[in-house]
């Protein structure tokens, strides 16, 4: 059932998306009125298809007309979509953070009214948290809401950055909002989530009138052409309370790291699309010799793969794909095992996953959409200055992409809540315990890997997670006589993070490609192919954490004492 639905997958992210990625680009969204936008040609009808083949529904529970599969074959399969057409996969895409967010935190009434056609696809869903005064900063959110009664609320305040905020792809939009009650305490504390439909919903689930969620503009962007991003002004909207009053922040992060973790895949993505045009022109593009001797003699130069740098450019988008797919996989697989504890009613163990998970989303949400973007740039000097031309789409991945490291909390606000919230705060729980299983996994490959070489990686990485434990610690000695240096550590933290993280993973793949090559099993050239790769990852791109390691101790100083008026001698303030 599983290649099944994968195949499926697979040809309609080729047929029907992949197609319209570059129309996409060239078209964008258009604004017709402040309630409507129209979505770029073809996006409509993908969209029908989509939810005709009850992809919305796969892994939602079937109470609500969901398929109740598991969420990371939802992953799997979100990948591929994302790999052919990242702008039209964030409808659905936001769409299930909006349903996560109420399926975890809604009434029972909510629920019923609304969830069911969010997992079928008949309404989608969006995010409303920035405002044009607060930016990341939710301490600032002003929108207010009022209670009028019976439940509702009026809503009154303007939004910016909503992503598929507007489009024509469904007859509503279900907004999560977040707003202040009239008595709500200043500062995140005094925050409350709300549901808010484009169209207000009858008992009976008819759709009725519109509800004052207008739409003062669509934003012309770099990239993502396909995704309306739109400021959205509600006026006396009527909206639902989500969960717990002042709570709303909490319930919010369930979308917020739904989404972080669609984000993780956005880097991971156009990795993934940017080695496949960059190998594809690496292998056709003939200009000059071998080094080492000619490899093409019919031809009057040979293709520019057998270069070493064009290699070292291939094989790091290469490594960023597959071990960024590794990594968001694990993520994937801990929430199906969450779930599971808390269908049989295992809180403890639940909350234990889900600080897991908390300590690996700003590591993969932060190093992938870094990495994603490196990748996207080496495709297109892989290109040379074909790169640089439209019509050879390798660009448009760049500028897709460049968005990753910035929405969902930008690279900088993912090192704070990496170092700061989920290690510094919490006594480094959640790392000890994440390096607890490193230690345990790779213990016996130290000993009794199936190669020389494996058993060599898994010293690296075991050296490696010592020192991130006693990196972790030195920070904390820093940080306790100058709150600052978290600030200027964490990047380069989170960035060794990373590196490590993917470094865990390049070895266990190593180890199971060991295995089966020398058993005979499937492929033999597939499995040398990724030891290779993992090969080249030890010894080009994790060493990499030296320069992270030092710069992360370098005095605060020459960060921190130049004053703002010396950054320049010439400019108007």
């Amino acid at each position: 059932m599983v290649d099944m639905v994968m195949t499926e997958m697979a040809k309609f992210a080729e047929n029907e998306l992949s197609p319209l990625n570059e129309v996409a680009d060239s078209e964008g969204c258009t604004y017709v009125n402040e309630y409507e936008v129209r979505t770029p040609k073809g996006f409509k009808e993908a969209y029908e298809k989509y939810t005709e083949g009850g992809w919305q529904g796969l892994h939602y529970p079937e109470e609500y007309g969901g398929q109740g599969l598991p969420s990371s074959l939802g992953t799997v399969t979100g990948e591929m979509a994302a790999t052919a057409n990242w702008t039209w996969l964030m409808y659905p895409g936001l769409s299930k953070g909006a349903i996560n967010t109420v399926l975890s935190h809604g009434s029972d009434e909510l629920k019923a009214k609304y969830l069911e056609k969010m997992v079928d696809g008949t309404w989608t869903g969006t995010m409303c948290l920035t405002e044009p005064q607060g930016g990341s900063d939710l301490n600032l959110v002003s929108t207010k809401a009022e209670p009028i009664g019976d439940g509702k609320y009026k809503i009154n305040g303007t939004k910016i950055f909503i992503s598929c905020g507007e489009h024509d792809m469904t007859e509503n939009i279900i907004h999560c909002v977040l707003a202040r009650l009239p008595d709500a305490p200043a500062g995140t504390r005094g925050i409350s989530l709300f549901l808010v439909p484009k169209r207000k919903v009858a008992d009976d689930g008819a759709v009725g009138e519109l509800n004052g969620a207008k739409i003062g503009r669509i934003e012309e962007k770099m990239g993502c052409h396909g995704s309306s991003t739109c400021v959205i002004d509600f006026t006396d909207s009527e909206g639902y309370l989500i969960g717990t009053a002042n709570k709303g922040l909490s319930h919010m992060f369930t979308f917020i790291n739904t989404s972080r973790i669609g984000v993780s895949m956005q880097g991971m993505a156009a990795a993934e699309a940017s080695y496949q045009n960059a190998l594809w022109y690496a292998k056709e593009r003939l200009a000059m010799r071998s080094l080492s001797g000619t490899k093409n003699p019919e031809k009057p130069a040979d293709p520019i793969i057998v270069h070493p740098d064009v290699r070292r450019m291939l094989l790091t988008q290469k490594c960023i794909a597959e071990g960024g797919r590794a990594m968001i996989y694990e993520c994937a697989l801990l929430a199906d095992l969450m779930k599971e504890a808390e269908a049989r009613g295992d809180k403890e163990t639940a909350k234990l996953i889900d600080d897991d998970m908390g300590l690996l989303t700003p590591i993969l949400k932060g190093f992938l959409t870094e990495t994603g973007v490196e990748a996207a740039n080496l495709g297109i000097q892989v290109y040379g200055g074909h790169g640089y031309v439209k019509e050879n789409k390798q660009e448009q991945i760049l500028r897709d992409v460049r968005i990753g490291a910035i929405w969902e909390g930008t690279s900088g606000i993912q090192a704070l809540d990496l170092l700061g919230r989920k290690i510094m705060q919490q006594k480094m729980k959640p790392l000890n315990r994440r390096l607890k299983q490193i230690y345990k996994e790779i213990l016996p490959l130290v000993i009794g890997g199936s190669s020389a070489a494996v058993r060599k990686h898994a010293r690296s990485v075991m050296q490696h997670a010592f020192e991130w434990q006693y990196l972790t610690f030195k920070i904390a000695a820093k940080a306790a006589r100058d709150k600052d240096f978290v600030g200027s550590a964490s990047m380069d933290y989170m960035f060794f993070a990373g590196y490590v993280t993917m470094a865990f993973h390049f070895l266990k793949m190593e180890e199971a490609a060991t295995k089966q090559r020398k058993a005979g099993n499937g492929d033999a050239d597939f499995y040398l192919s990724k030891i290779q790769t993992s090969a080249f990852y030890f010894d080009h791109l994790l060493p990499r954490t030296r320069s992270h390691a030092e710069s992360m101790f370098t005095p605060l100083s020459s960060i921190m004492d130049m004053k703002p008026e010396h950054f320049s001698f010439d400019h108007a303030l």
